[in-house]
């Protein structure tokens, strides 16, 4: 029994609609590179801002509309709430994504109008890989049940950890593929434009926007280890696990050049992504209350029940929020002065 099967009915996708989903994505990712950023630019507040917006419309649009008509009557009011949970659940997680970015671009000293190709292709990667994880852990799921147990007691870990962690730090010296890449190719001290390779000494070499790129993809690979296993905490429905991600992916890079600024005030927000992880790790793991212990306590039944999942999710995060601007965190100049 997993956690969202027992009563959500199944949804049996047609391969056209997956197909027909991934065109309709890569058109937008050409119409974004192609036309809206065709020239290097710097994205300022208000258009990322407007971008979001639009992303987070259209997902809800996906949500209400199109995922209903794209799946016929299979698509039930149940499955809307799944990919909203699912959908806000990979959006804060990507939080904490968006700040580590911030650190590697601040690293490498990205400017500003490059900062948007790096996340273009960077999300493009994540996309891939991300399909790759969620399709493999679908296949798992449907062949061993009890690899859900794994996830949950993973996430648990996880999150319990998130919540005594320290800041993050940025160590290219010490990313495996990084150093694998200056194994393979020179790498040239000075931004060639926005090129990923340039020439040196009459030999093809990396820049250093390209190391800036493997980081991003490196750091996102990290994030979905934790994030891939959360979504599937709230379904185990391979068509709505991908499509939420998808939304939340596509739309960070413009949640990044709105958020950037304003995450370092947001001090408990990390927290709160932390205790989100160890609610759904949590929620999985009491699926084997039946089992084990006749009397437990109805409450503790998450199963099914998906406005309590979302609204327990929802507050944690708020909480976090309101935490962070009622007891905002020292200046640099009030550190400084202690």
């Amino acid at each position: 029994m997993t956690p969202a099967a027992a009563t959500d009915p199944a949804l049996t996708v047609n391969p056209m609609v997956w197909l027909v989903f991934l065109g309709v994505v890569l058109v937008f990712l050409a119409l974004d590179l192609g036309v809206f950023h065709r020239k290097p630019r710097a994205v300022d507040f208000g258009e990322a801002l407007m971008w979001t917006t639009i992303w987070f419309s259209m997902a809800m649009a996906f949500a209400f509309w199109l995922a209903p008509v794209m799946t016929g009557e299979q698509w039930q009011a149940s499955h809307t709430k799944l990919f909203i949970t699912g959908y806000v659940v990979e959006l804060s997680l990507s939080m904490d994504n968006v700040f580590v970015i911030a650190l590697i671009f601040t690293y490498f000293r990205v400017p500003l109008e490059y900062q948007h190709r790096v996340l273009f292709w960077g999300i493009l990667g994540a996309l891939v890989m991300r399909g790759v994880m969620i399709l493999s852990g679908a296949e798992l799921i449907e062949r061993f049940h009890w690899i859900l147990y794994v996830f949950g007691a993973f996430l648990l870990f996880t999150g319990i950890k998130m919540l005594f962690a320290g800041d993050e730090e940025v160590e290219p010296e010490k990313n495996i593929v990084i150093r694998l890449a200056r194994k393979v190719y020179p790498v040239a001290t000075e931004y060639d434009g926005h090129h990923f390779f340039t020439r040196l000494s009459g030999r093809r070499a990396l820049t250093p926007l390209a190391l800036c790129l493997i980081m991003v993809e490196t750091t996102d690979l990290i994030f979905a280890v934790d994030s891939i296993p959360a979504i599937f905490g709230i379904t185990t429905e391979a068509f709505i696990v991908f499509t939420s991600n998808v939304f939340a992916i596509l739309g960070l890079r413009s949640l990044y050049f709105v958020l950037v600024g304003l995450l370092r005030h947001f001090r408990y927000l990390k927290y709160g992504m932390a205790l989100v992880l160890v609610f759904i790790g949590f929620k999985m793991l009491v699926v084997l209350l039946p089992h084990v212990w006749e009397g437990h306590p109805a409450w503790l039944n998450f199963e099914g029940n998906h406005n309590a999942v979302l609204g327990i999710i929802g507050a944690i995060l708020g909480l976090s929020i309101v935490a962070s601007m009622l007891v905002p965190g020292k200046t640099g100049t009030d550190a400084a002065k202690e």
